[in-house]
């Protein structure tokens, strides 16, 4: 009788599946039980598509990798999945049970069931078919709207979580030092605190949907030789943990970022990639980060190829572990067969292989794919008939009414109206000339990493899989009555002049005229702005700006509208246009925002994120320069911007007054408290976004004129007015000092309360007290902003 009993016993869980013991027993348990080849599998991915009938992933072949063989590699385990979604169209209920069915294969042929992460690109969206395209990184900038911004994120999360992904590659955290560099699009703006907050913001809407976030690009990226794709980056300590570092540090600590991209550049000779000091000295030891970090497509390989620091693949995938890096991806190559050459020959010791292995299956376990009861079936499967694929299709829904009008609402904020005589918002028009290469383009509201310029143009034949209405559309659904003429007149970048003529005489023959000029989105070429589509100069592409002087030459009020992901000097039209709407690739619910703002249906809040040059040649240049960065008198070129950094106009006014201040000196380690009353004089509901920027007249180590610390949107009716209370720790003014660490020192201080970088309304004269100060990362990072709950008395 007991010797049946104990026949019939379950058999012993390990323990790496056994959610009763610690993560860290359970890691070190599987870490032991494993070969070096075993391990070593569990830190590359591998570039797959799904199947459109819900079969096995296919590997993705790349002209910058080899053939990968599954069945080959399989048997070792699988560290990640690279785009299942986000390699080719495919219905996503089908995808998502092609990924399940890879998946369970995965698990099934290791040895210790260990299924593969799954990551998708999610810049502006989920980027698979069929997914909500929202707004680019930029137009989330001009909102200066972080709450916004977080439940996009989470909304975006829950759509990847649901068909089985784990892990996303956003946000991008570059700090734009020149806005000729083409992934501007993809970046939230020109300064750091802006970046931080708005970054932050997604990361924490993506974490809080169980998708690991992925901070990049890991760090100077952005800081190029001018603004060149990948070309080194000359930036100095001080301008690195002043201006690129601090969006990383907030998301880290803030953000819960779980995971890290490595950049592709160099700073000053030391590829990211292989910085130790960078990877594991900043980020680990200090910031106190102990999630993954990951290679940015190819990055390690380009130790060899492009940065030549290591002589083969062998060494490059020694350096970068070295240095900190987890992971290879997209797909496996220097991670491979030489990495297991060299740990078996010592050239890299085995316990860099552990030490990476650790955080890759820590993180594992967290999302469950260690447990014992594991399911490869995603949420969005659950009660599905998966045995007749074809019953699935169109099941699933990545782009719902509820995201649409996130997108929409998103879009709405994010509109900035630079300039305006009085034209906007239109009345009832009896003639529009509706010009331009962006006003009847269906996927000019796009970014590069939208699926269909990312991946769609490789598919012609193919639906775009969202819905994306045309300006042309929603004006004339805004204007039911008017009498519309469109003509395209050039196009984005083919210098083509031969339309102008008739765009010419259409502007003549109207009463109002909308120019809908910008970019295309694209890669590597292919577009006017993206990834590896730099400019030469900020001038408009094409003949665009020859289309502008002559329909600004007919004498009709011309309204201009920018659909573009940089800022562009419009020459004469910055001046002589009776409106400019910019919009920085708005998403599929773009265009109905342009059109609520131009006929008056919305009252536009944007607030420029970038400044907006007023030559073409002026760059590199931000708002956040020292003095001698600006206009000044020992040189002949003039960068003062068309439209500065915070800019942007609305249908309404507002009265800034009663600054008082509770003490005008603080010490060190103290903080100062101002308050405010903000009226809405107009005649219309508007939000005024109050910018907090902090000018330090005199300091030990030469500072930016001015630079945000803080801000906050306040929505008023009209004659309506609240008190804001704003407390200002002195930690914000802190900055590096000569000796490399960050100080606050003593000394005379402006707080400037503007509605743009170069338009304060009220400013405190006030002083630090005490001794200089060393702070570190764990220092306040943050001004608070209270509002009142009553209203000030009514106008």
């Amino acid at each position: 009788m007991t010797a049946n009993v104990a026949e019939e016993k379950t058999p012993a869980v390990p323990v790496w599946n056994d959610r009763a013991v610690s993560v860290s027993e359970r890691v070190d348990a599987l870490i032991g039980a494993m070969t070096l080849r075993e391990k070593i599998a569990q830190l590359y991915g591998v570039w797959v598509g799904a199947s459109d009938e819900g079969g096995d992933v296919a590997p993705h072949q790349h002209d910058m990798e080899e053939a990968v063989d599954l069945d080959v590699l399989l048997p070792a385990g699988l560290g990640q999945l690279t785009r299942p979604f986000g390699t080719a169209p495919v219905d996503p209920a089908l995808g998502a049970l092609s990924l399940m069915r890879s998946q369970a294969r995965i698990a099934a042929e290791n040895r210790f069931g260990i299924p593969a992460l799954a990551h998708e690109e999610c810049l502006a969206g989920f980027a698979a078919w069929g997914a909500t395209a929202y707004p680019v990184p930029l137009s989330w900038g001009a909102t200066f709207d972080p709450v916004l911004v977080r439940r996009m994120a989470a909304a975006i999360g829950r759509d990847m979580r649901s068909v089985g992904v784990h892990q996303g590659l956003a946000p991008v955290l570059d700090v734009v030092r020149d806005a000729r560099w083409g992934r501007v699009e993809e970046t939230i703006g020109e300064d750091p605190y802006l970046v931080a907050t708005i970054g932050t913001a997604y990361v924490q809407g993506l974490e809080s949907a169980g998708i690991v976030a992925t901070l990049k690009h890991f760090v100077g990226y952005s800081a190029s030789r001018a603004g060149r794709n990948l070309a080194p980056s000359s930036v100095g300590p001080r301008e690195r943990a002043d201006v690129l570092l601090p969006p990383f540090e907030m998301a880290v600590r803030e953000g819960g970022a779980r995971s890290v991209m490595h950049a592709y550049t160099d700073l000053d000779g030391i590829p990211a990639a292989a910085d130790e000091d960078l990877l594991t000295g900043l980020l680990r030891d200090t910031w106190g980060f102990d999630g993954t970090v990951v290679a940015d497509y190819f990055g390690i390989a380009f130790l060899t190829t492009l940065h030549a620091i290591a002589g083969d693949w062998a060494d490059a995938a020694g350096a970068a572990l070295r240095a900190g890096v987890d992971v290879e991806l997209p797909t496996v190559k220097t991670f491979g067969t030489p990495l297991e050459e060299a740990v078996t020959d010592g050239r890299v010791p085995e316990t860099l292989i552990d030490r990476a292995l650790r955080r890759v299956l820590t993180q594992k376990t967290a999302l469950g794919l260690l447990d014992g009861d594991w399911t490869p079936l995603p949420p969005a499967l659950t009660g599905a008939d998966l045995d007749t694929p074809d019953t699935l299709r169109g099941s699933i829904d990545l782009d719902s009414p509820a995201n649409r009008a996130l997108a929409r609402t998103l879009a709405e904020e994010a509109v900035v109206l630079l300039s305006n005589d009085g034209i906007l918002p239109l009345t009832a028009p009896r003639r529009i000339a509706l010009l331009g290469p962006n006003a009847d383009e269906p996927t000019a509201v796009l970014g590069c990493y939208s699926f269909p310029q990312h991946i769609g143009v490789h598919h012609p034949h193919s639906p775009l899989g969202i819905t994306l209405p045309t300006l042309r559309d929603t004006l004339t659904a805004e204007f039911p009555d008017a009498e519309f003429r469109a003509v395209r007149g050039t196009g984005i970048d083919d210098g083509d002049t031969s339309g102008i003529p008739e765009a010419v005489r259409a502007a003549r023959d109207a009463d109002i005229a909308v120019v809908v000029l910008g970019d295309r989105a694209g890669l590597f070429g292919r577009g006017t702005s993206g990834e590896g589509c730099d400019a030469e100069s900020l001038a408009l592409p094409g003949a665009q700006q020859h289309l502008l002087d002559a329909l600004l030459d007919t004498g009709t009020p011309l309204v201009t509208v920018l659909l573009a992901g940089r800022p562009y000097a419009l020459g004469r039209a910055t001046d002589e246009s009776a409106a400019i709407v910019q919009a920085f690739f708005p998403g599929e619910e773009g265009t109905h925002a342009i059109a609520g703002i131009l006929a008056g249906r919305l009252n536009p809040s944007g607030r420029l994120p970038v400044s907006v040059p007023r030559t073409p040649g002026a760059q590199p240049t931000t708002y956040l320069g020292p003095r001698l960065a600006h206009a000044n008198n020992v040189s002949n070129i003039d960068p003062t911007p068309a439209f500065p950094f915070g800019h942007g106009l609305t249908y309404t006014t507002f009265h800034w007054t009663d600054l008082t201040v509770d003490h005008h000196e603080a010490p060190t380690d103290g903080a100062f408290t101002l308050a405010l009353t903000i009226r809405n004089t107009g005649r219309r509901p508007g939000t005024e976004t109050v910018q907090l920027y902090l000018h330090d007249p005199v300091a030990s180590v030469v500072q930016p004129l001015q630079r945000l610390i803080g801000y906050t949107r306040l929505a008023l009716d009209p004659g309506q007015a609240r008190r804001l209370h704003v407390t200002v720790p002195a930690d914000l003014a802190s900055f590096t000092g000569r000796d490399g660490q960050r100080i606050a020192e003593p000394g005379t201080l402006e707080l400037r309360l503007a509605s743009s970088s170069t338009q304060p309304h009220l400013t405190a004269r006030l002083t630090l007290t005490g001794p200089q100060r060393h702070v570190d990362h764990t220092r306040h990072l943050h001004a608070v902003f209270v509002v009142g709950q009553e209203p000030v008395a009514r106008a």
